[in-house]
């Protein structure tokens, strides 16, 4: 069995109470069949809370105003404090960690949903290494498409490597992604997966980038069209599931400082509105450090949400959708972004990078964790014209 995590995966340490979140609150925490029994056979005071805290017909843990029963006051968890990690379930005992299995091979990872896990993933200044050791095991799975699986890893392969080529700017990188994604949905469709080396040998020459600058030059759209097109990506989050209370809150300042951003920066403006676009792109200038900072963020975004879910469309040969959900989640998680940062009431107390991961983690509660919300992006990917291969290519490069 082979065991593949990114370089920065054992790095990760919980900071327990000094969490600026919880992940014990906000979605339901399901108990494992061997962690349940243990549950049931427990005795004591203790094990009476455990009882009357378990909703044992959804093998969950109760929940009071959307926090586990378990969660006390200072945010720690009560079973951790009375009898050791051994008492965690198993959703308890890995998260935040992500674990994707495919036959011979299991890919973990870090969720974007835990605070602590974004700051380790966005602050790594290195293109991401993934290492691969070889455990005692075997498995086969049912009818397993083994020969689809080899070319995604080796589509995917090449794609982090386009994603982390830093001399050609991220948007280009990312149109060489989205685009091969594309071209790559072609021939799985048509069944001819044959066909894939040639296809990933032509995007990988040396020239591939400045053949690609040539292709999308009449995507690149003024500010006013591309604005129009991030509010419809911003209007998908009205379809989806809705988990945190606050969520819609969130997005909606994020709008606004956008809005606010498009009326200082329009044409005609006042002098004041002029002053305090200035002080504002001044600010993003400061937060950013250098040119490279904002580039590598969203670089990291990317090898992220490739590495997470690209290799699963071996399940459903939709490998399209998923350079799409990497695309769209690191459009949206940095025009959240940007929205929380144009208004200067948000921006007091916080930094770019702090106000970067809180739009990551919370944008990956809500879609990274809800089933629903994950096959209805697949849809609306499918249907929204602002999600098709030239829309998103004008938001990119824009």
């Amino acid at each position: 069995m082979l065991y593949t995590i990114p370089h920065y995966y054992k790095k990760f340490q919980c900071i327990a109470g000094e969490c600026p979140d919880t992940c014990c609150a906000g979605w339901q925490i399901v108990i494992d069949d061997r962690t349940r029994e243990k549950y049931r056979r427990a005795e004591g005071a203790f094990g009476n809370r455990l009882h009357n805290s378990i909703d044992w017909k959804e093998s969950c843990f109760q929940q009071y105003e959307g926090r586990c029963a378990f969660l006390n006051d200072e945010n720690l968890c009560d079973i951790y404090q009375e009898s050791g990690k051994e008492m965690l379930c198993r959703t308890c005992r890995n998260y935040p960690r992500h674990i994707e299995e495919f036959e011979g091979s299991r890919e973990i990872s870090l969720s974007l949903s835990c605070p602590e896990a974004v700051r380790l993933i966005l602050s790594s200044r290195e293109p991401v290494q993934f290492l691969t050791a070889e455990k005692a095991g075997e498995e086969e799975y049912e009818d397993f498409d083994f020969f689809l699986y080899t070319k995604l890893t080796d589509a995917r392969d090449l794609m982090i490597r386009l994603l982390q080529e830093r001399r050609e700017p991220v948007s280009l990188r990312i149109a060489m992604v989205l685009s091969l994604g594309h071209d790559l949905q072609r021939r799985i469709r048509s069944g001819q997966l044959f066909l894939v080396d040639q296809l990933l040998e032509r995007y990988g020459k040396e020239d591939a980038f400045r053949r690609m600058e040539e292709r999308i030059k009449p995507y690149r759209v003024d500010k006013k069209s591309r604005s129009r097109l991030v509010r419809e990506l911003f209007d998908i989050f009205g379809e989806l599931e809705l988990l945190k209370a606050d969520w819609p809150q969130y997005v909606k300042r994020a709008e606004q400082g956008l809005a606010q951003e498009e009326e200082q920066f329009a044409a005609g403006e006042e002098a004041a509105q002029v002053t305090a676009g200035e002080e504002t792109a001044a600010e993003w200038k400061k937060e950013t450090q250098d040119e490279t900072s904002w580039e590598i963020w969203m670089e990291q975004l990317m090898v992220y949400f490739v590495f997470t879910y690209f290799c699963g469309a071996v399940y459903d040969e939709n490998a399209y959708g998923k350079i799409k959900l990497a695309v769209v989640s690191t459009l949206l998680i940095c025009e959240i972004t940007r929205g929380i940062f144009a208004d200067p009431s948000e921006r007091s107390g916080k930094n770019l990078f702090s106000i970067l991961t809180e739009s990551a983690w919370k944008y990956s509660k809500e879609i990274e964790h809800s089933d629903v919300n994950l096959g209805h992006l697949e849809r609306l990917f499918r249907e929204k014209s602002c999600c098709g291969l030239e829309n998103l290519l004008r938001v990119v490069l824009s």
